[in-house]
């Protein structure tokens, strides 16, 4: 028997979140349209969030899960059987997503996964390296003789960030709340365990592991705790990518942003579609056959019928990756 997450409203809190496990059949996807037996599923803050209510753009009632690795089972005859894997922002968000035995997605966001690592695996990639990809599209790519410093790199997204500069040649500088660095990294990096430092003392130490030059991308990926620290650490012309923050309202010293010739990037990878979000996955794809990134451990594995425990740990922060097996 197949079944599907639901959730029919949004909730004032985890506590009260009423997820109902749905039977779910077989369907005929609409035209240009493939169906997907999901096989893996990852569950991100994104997904738990919007299926309480806090993204705005989600809407209900609705299946959760952005993340997704399976076999397709009805379309073009020249996908059947295939494995693919993807993500989205759509998925999961504004129509059914992919904590369900079944996926309809339009036969542009099919592409085959990665064969050298796990379905489970496959399941688990999609938005960490999706966000952590398109920030460096959008800020200009790494590359060898550039410093780029990953704020929060103990994080998913983060992990890929650093993953990925250190894949495209530069020097990476990781800053996090611990001294050993989480995940895999083809070259080495250096850590910055700021628990204790103050804005001042972080940038001098991203200054003196970048040989006074500063960073020319840092990758805040929690926002307003390290903006300060990030803006006295750039290197001139240098760029600072944000994906969330967690106070919206900060000084900003206008004269140091433009004497620094600075550039601010925003990444809402909420607003990529499968298609967009597949993209950029499968451009990705050859740097993990050959070995070059890896994918997440997959830490954490849950049954649909454990939901609300699922989706509890990945509120509480945890850094582990957890993710929905299906049979």
């Amino acid at each position: 028997m197949k079944f599907a997450l639901r959730v029919e409203k949004k909730a004032a809190s985890i506590d009260d979140l009423n997820i109902l496990l749905v039977e779910q059949e077989v369907f005929k996807p609409q035209p240009g349209h493939a169906l997907i037996e999901v096989k893996s599923a990852a569950i991100n803050p994104s997904d738990v969030k919007a299926a309480i209510g806090l993204m705005p753009q989600a809407v209900f009632p609705r299946t959760p899960g952005r993340d997704f690795a399976g076999v397709v089972i009805n379309g073009p005859s020249e996908w059947l059987g295939k494995e693919i894997f993807g993500s989205a922002g759509d998925v999961g968000i504004t129509r059914d997503g992919s904590h369900a035995s079944y996926l309809s997605l339009p036969v542009s966001a099919l592409y085959e996964r990665p064969m050298n690592i796990s379905i489970e695996e496959a399941g688990a990639i999609g938005v960490p390296f999706v966000t952590a990809y398109q920030g460096y599209l959008r800020s200009g790519l790494p590359q060898a003789g550039m410093t780029v410093v990953v704020m929060g790199a103990n994080g998913k997204v983060g992990q890929a960030a650093v993953q990925i500069a250190s894949m495209l040649g530069a020097q990476v500088i990781a800053v996090q709340r611990s001294a050993q660095l989480e995940g895999y990294s083809c070259t080495p990096v250096s850590v910055i365990n700021a628990s204790n430092l103050s804005p001042d003392e972080l940038a001098t130490s991203i200054r003196d592991l970048s040989g006074q030059k500063g960073g020319n991308i840092i990758y805040n990926t929690v926002g307003s705790p390290y903006f300060e620290a990030a803006n006295k650490s750039l290197a001139k012309g240098g760029v600072q990518i944000f994906i969330a923050t967690q106070d919206r309202a900060i000084p900003f010293d206008i004269f140091a942003f433009y004497r620094g010739m600075h550039t601010y990037v925003g990444i809402d990878t909420l607003a990529m579609d499968c298609t967009d979000s597949g993209k950029l996955l499968h451009a990705l794809k050859p740097a993990f056959e050959s070995g070059k990134l890896k994918p997440f451990s997959v830490d954490q594995v849950f049954t649909l019928e454990q939901a609300k425990e699922a989706y509890r740990l990945v509120l509480s922060g945890s850094p582990k990756r957890v993710v929905f097996k299906l049979p």
